[in-house]
C-alpha cells in the first residue's frame, strides 16, 4: 500500500533530495498547496498572490519507512521557530506546514512536534502548524529533480541550509 505525506518547509528545491534518496519513497514532487486558486503557477506562488506554499508530496512504502521517519526527516530540515519562510526564503509562500492526510498521520505529526518541543533544542516556540492536506499542484517541470538537473546550485544552497541550521542549535545549546 502506497502513502502519501505532503510538507512545507521553505523552498522545495531544498526539500527533495532528502527524502528521496530513502529506501521505501517512490518518489517527491515539488509543487504548491495550501491556496485557494487552482493549478497556480511559481509566478504566482511566489508573487503571494495565491495563499500557496511551496511544498513536497512524498509517495512511500510504510513497509520501509514510516511517516514517523518522514517528520523526523522534516524537522531536520528546517528552523521549526520561523512561521515566516525558511532560511533564506522569506514570505508566506515559504512557509513551513506539515500537511496530514489522515487522523492517525495527525496523531504522529503531533506527537513529533511536541517530542521536538520537550527536546529544548530551540530556543523559541515550534511554530509549525499541522493542518489538513489540500489540493496539491505539481510545479513546473524545471523545478522538479532540481538537485538533479542543477548540482552545484543544490549543493551550495544545501551547504547554506545545513550551516544555518547548525549556527542556530549551536546557539541554542548555550542558551539553555
Amino acid at each position: 500500500m502506497i502513502e502519501k505525506a505532503i510538507f512545507a518547509g521553505g523552498c522545495f528545491w531544498c526539500m527533495v533530495e532528502p527524502f528521496e534518496e530513502k529506501e521505501g519513497i517512490i518518489s517527491v514532487t515539488s509543487g504548491y498547496t495550501g491556496g485557494h486558486i487552482d493549478d497556480p503557477t511559481y509566478d504566482q506562488v511566489s508573487g503571494k498572490y495565491t495563499g500557496h506554499t511551496e511544498a513536497v508530496e512524498i509517495l512511500f512504502d510504510p513497509e520501509h519507512i514510516s511517516y514517523q521517519d518522514l517528520l523526523d526527516i522534516y524537522w531536520s530540515l528546517i528552523d521549526p521557530t520561523d512561521a515566516d519562510g525558511q532560511i533564506y526564503d522569506r514570505g508566506s509562500n515559504y512557509r513551513p506546514v506539515i500537511f496530514v492526510e489522515n487522523a492517525e498521520q495527525r496523531v504522529i505529526a503531533e506527537k513529533s512536534k511536541a517530542d521536538l518541543e520537550a527536546t529544548h533544542l530551540w530556543t523559541k516556540p515550534i511554530v509549525v502548524p499541522i493542518e489538513d492536506s489540500q489540493a496539491f499542484w505539481p510545479a513546473e517541470e524545471y523545478h522538479q529533480d532540481f538537485y538533479k538537473k542543477n548540482p552545484k546550485r543544490a549543493e551550495a544552497m544545501h551547504k547554506a541550509r545545513n550551516r544555518y541550521l547548525a549556527m542556530k542549535k549551536f546557539k541554542a545549546k548555550f542558551h539553555l
